[in-house]
């Protein structure tokens, strides 16, 4: 009953919040939308999700375009094969990473955290992500999905991609994109695992939700979409309504920032203030099945190309270049992974080959469409090496009990790819660049791409999410440690928490 109250509670603030975090941003739009911060020199070519409401735009007579099928049928497939990604592929990863007295613990805070989060997300996150209210987030014309469809008349609205009058059902739009905020929160269980309520990660993920998560998806994916451009009298007017970090130019595929950054700081910052497991650094904390690690990385790996690949919002040539890239890439830092893992202790491991894997998936997300073949499979082998250091020689420098690398690996490798995204996009290193003009949909020239210019833009755009997902973890931990309690008590935790906190046990005998 306490849980139950709890989880209640739980939608209560949050709800709560989230009518006045959107009635504050509306409030403040025409004062604290600034200018655009660049050039349309400066603007990313498919780096990123479109503004549900781009088609609104466009002069009221106008006929309302006909989605592509093709596109509709491929992002249709790409929500699924990213639902496939979490439950059961993360879920499945995870829980073979702990003891088998926590299995059960972790596969029920990924599956009952995703399940939570898509409908919060479509209640009032996909609003507050992709509808227009100002540079840092959006307003609630989207609450309740409200005006997506037409039940009398029959008719959907659309959503906008990143080609001129090509369109998808918004419906779908936001079902992919609910599928992104869920996994980004169950990204977060794995650096806390195996002492935590459960009532704990639930209300965390509700706040974290709602003032991380869709605040930086608006910041960095909202924009008016590509029929706004209609002249260059009003170029300057639609770039001001997008979110702050596309304004500046960062490019972000699929979510380098958006998912993976801003999940390892928040994880970190759980791990820093939940505290170390009982025992660790003294007790044996290995693995209890390396096997459903392994098979968990593979559906992983399977879903990513939904999860890469399905952000072109189109069925065309930049899908299938995020595609080869999230092939090639992963494959490269599985080996140099095992390498260096060769190199450094003697022998390459499954845990090793399988955390190489999704140090490579993490790496190439930002970058799956914006960099050719070359700069895909180099960003792989990096991201390799990185993560492998990031959970050895990192994880002692930052002294946290981040139970399964979470910032490791996550916060590592999403790191490496924001940053060579900017290297390796420039055309003279094999990359497409990005959209110089999307008045007219010209690319910028080799002569024009300044690879030290963009490998800046995209570092401020890690440090705008490193900051503000870091702060919004920080105060709601601290919101649920007051509420309700972080930890469970040292008993529970030593007996496991599929006893105390579930009454079952994943394995008998």
């Amino acid at each position: 009953m306490r849980k139950l109250l709890a989880s209640l509670a739980a939608s209560l603030v949050v709800g709560l919040a989230a009518f006045g975090f959107a009635d504050i941003a509306l409030a403040q739009d025409a004062a604290s939308a600034p200018a655009a911060a660049a050039s349309m020199a400066a603007m990313p070519a498919a780096a990123a999700a479109p503004a549900a409401a781009a088609s609104e735009a466009a002069p009221a007579a106008a006929a309302q375009p006909v989605p592509n099928k093709g596109d509709t049928a491929w992002m249709m497939v790409s929500t699924v094969l990213v639902i496939l990604m979490t439950i059961p592929g993360l879920a499945l990863f995870y829980g073979g990473l702990v003891r088998s007295k926590n299995m059960l613990s972790v596969l029920m805070q990924v599956f009952v955290t995703f399940s939570m989060i898509v409908v919060l997300w479509f209640i009032y996150g996909y609003s507050l992500a992709f509808t227009e209210g100002n540079a840092f987030v959006g307003g609630f014309d989207r609450f309740m999905m409200k005006g997506v469809w037409d039940n009398a008349a029959g008719t959907f609205a659309n959503a906008a991609t990143f080609s001129k009058g090509v369109y998808i059902p918004e419906i779908v739009f936001a079902a992919f994109q609910a599928t992104f905020a869920a996994i980004t929160c169950c990204l977060i269980v794995g650096a806390f695992a195996e002492r935590i309520k459960f009532s704990a990660v639930l209300l965390f993920m509700a706040l974290w939700f709602t003032f991380s998560y869709a605040p930086i998806a608006h910041m960095v994916w909202f924009w008016m979409g590509p029929d706004a451009y209609s002249s260059k009298e009003v170029v300057d007017a639609m770039t001001s309504k997008a979110g702050f970090v596309w304004q500046s130019g960062a490019l972000d595929f699929a979510g380098g920032t958006v998912v993976h950054i801003n999940a390892a700081v928040a994880g970190l910052v759980g791990a820093y203030m939940i505290g170390k497991r009982v025992g660790y650094g003294k007790e044996s904390f290995t693995p209890h099945s390396l096997t459903l690690t392994m098979v968990g990385a593979a559906m992983l790996w399977v879903g990513w190309f939904g999860f890469n690949a399905g952000s072109a919002l189109e069925a065309n040539g930049f899908a299938a270049l995020a595609f080869i890239n999230t092939l090639a890439a992963t494959a490269a830092a599985v080996l140099a992974w095992c390498i260096g893992e060769a190199l450094v202790k003697g022998k390459a491991s499954m845990l090793g080959a399988a955390s190489g894997a999704v140090a490579g998936l993490v790496a190439i997300t930002p970058a799956a469409g914006n960099v050719g073949i070359g700069g895909g499979l180099i960003i792989g082998l990096v991201a390799g090496l990185a993560c492998l250091w990031g959970v050895s020689g990192l994880k002692k420098l930052l002294g946290a009990d981040d139970s399964l690398d979470v910032f490791g690996i996550h916060g590592v490798g999403g790191i490496v790819g924001a940053l060579l995204t900017g290297v390796f996009n420039s055309p003279s290193l094999g990359g497409p660049g990005y959209v110089a003009d999307w008045v007219t949909a010209t690319m910028i020239t080799q002569a024009d791409y300044s690879i030290a210019a963009q490998f800046w833009v995209q570092a401020k755009a890690v440090g705008i999410t490193i900051v503000w997902s870091g702060v919004v973890a920080f105060v709601a931990f601290k919101i649920v440690d007051l509420v309700i309690g972080l930890r469970v008590a040292e008993d529970n935790e030593r007996e496991g928490l599929d006893i105390t906190s579930h009454g079952e046990t994943a394995y008998h005998g």
